[in-house]
């Protein structure tokens, strides 16, 4: 019997690895895991509201056209025009956690968990932060045990999924950049994974705040057309940690359905659910606040100009279940972006930038 159980629970193994090479997770899983697809991306954003400084480092684990690794690494500053890019020839992402690197020549120049972030991009910036106290989407009341993709997350092979799987928590370090160097002291810290197979949408929007009256308070939500074979949608993931610690998610059609209106300097979203719960959200920015940032071609190991995003936006947030108010707030370090491939080459040309360059920094950023 001990022989045939082995042989089921090996083969029950091989199976749910299979499942998770399509991006898919089933509820209760990890998606912090490398799953082995296209595209692995992660992202920590540091906000600052005593100062009004937010950064934001990013790496994409790409797997190019013969199954080899490579990585993207992005580091980013508001204010100021700060924006540091590379490609590494070598990425590596962990299949049993968050763990996350990326090497170019044998120097590191990524390196990411739960608690610490370095990155090393030399004359473009240096980042070296530790996080405490965080607060996990893995142990916030009320998350949903399907992540931020809710039941997305359990669809295989989608182009895209995503996971905030970091709310909040403490963040201490240093960031520098050409002569200047920035100490962050008890900033807020906020994370999250995207993954999926090569390609993006014509157009997606996503957005992130901390910064609120409330330290605790946190917003996010990432929107887009999901594809899958013939399975074709457009769905907006709508989360918000209230000032309590409880996460309250909409974004399920039909269920709790989030409407999105969305240009390169307004952000509306408009959420219900059927348990009462309202969400109402309006970020706002000037177009020439914005970054100009990249995204991976997996296959050809080359970055290219992908998305809009501001760093230091206005957002605004209202709470209601069953019409009773139950928190507002206001940021002015949120993130804002609005992506598209063709969306970005137009603003690099609005910029007198020359066609194939990955990324830019904003037009203006002065110190505030």
């Amino acid at each position: 019997m001990s022989r045939l159980s082995d042989r089921a629970s090996a083969a029950a193994g091989r199976l749910h690895a299979a499942y998770r090479r399509t991006g898919a997770d089933l509820p209760g899983g990890d998606p912090l895991r490398a799953h082995g697809v296209a595209m692995e991306g992660y992202f920590w954003r540091f906000s600052d509201a005593a100062t009004g400084r937010a950064v934001i480092a990013l790496i994409g684990v790409n797997r190019d056209a013969r199954g080899e690794s490579w990585a993207l690494v992005g580091l980013g500053a508001w204010p100021g025009r700060s924006l540091g890019l590379a490609v590494a020839p070598t990425g590596w992402a962990s299949p049993s956690g968050l763990q996350v690197r990326a090497d170019d020549e044998g120097r590191r120049i990524f390196r990411g968990d739960e608690r610490r972030i370095e990155v090393d991009l030399g004359a473009q910036g240096r980042l070296a932060v530790e996080v405490s106290d965080p607060l996990l989407w893995s142990a916030a009341p009320g998350r949903s045990l399907l992540g931020g993709s809710s039941i997305f997350q359990a669809v295989p092979a989608l182009n895209q999924y995503w996971h905030p799987w970091l709310l909040g928590g403490r963040a201490s370090g240093t960031f520098e950049f050409a002569d200047e160097t920035w100490e962050l002291r008890d900033a807020q810290v906020y994370g999250e994974k995207n993954w999926g197979a090569e390609g993006f949408p014509d157009s997606w929007w996503w957005g992130q705040a901390q910064g609120f009256a409330e330290r605790r308070a946190c917003v996010a939500f990432a929107g887009g057309q999901v594809t899958a074979g013939p399975l074709r949608t457009e769905v907006t993931a709508l989360v918000v940690a209230l000032p309590d610690g409880s996460v309250l998610r909409l974004g399920n059609p039909g269920v709790s359905p989030v409407r999105a209106r969305v240009s390169d300097e307004l952000w509306e979203l408009s959420g219900r659910s059927v348990r009462g719960w309202t969400v109402e959200v309006q970020g706002r920015a000037p177009l020439g606040d914005a970054h100009v940032l990249p995204v991976p071609l997996p296959s050809e190991r080359r970055m290219t100009a992908g998305a809009i995003e501001h760093l230091a936006g206005e957002l605004d947030v209202v709470v209601r279940q069953r019409g009773t108010l139950i928190w507002e707030g206001a940021s002015g370090l949120a993130g804002l972006e609005h992506g598209g491939l063709a969306r970005a080459e137009a603003e690099l040309r609005r910029r007198g930038i020359p066609t194939g360059a990955p990324g830019a920094s904003p037009l203006s950023g002065s110190e505030p």
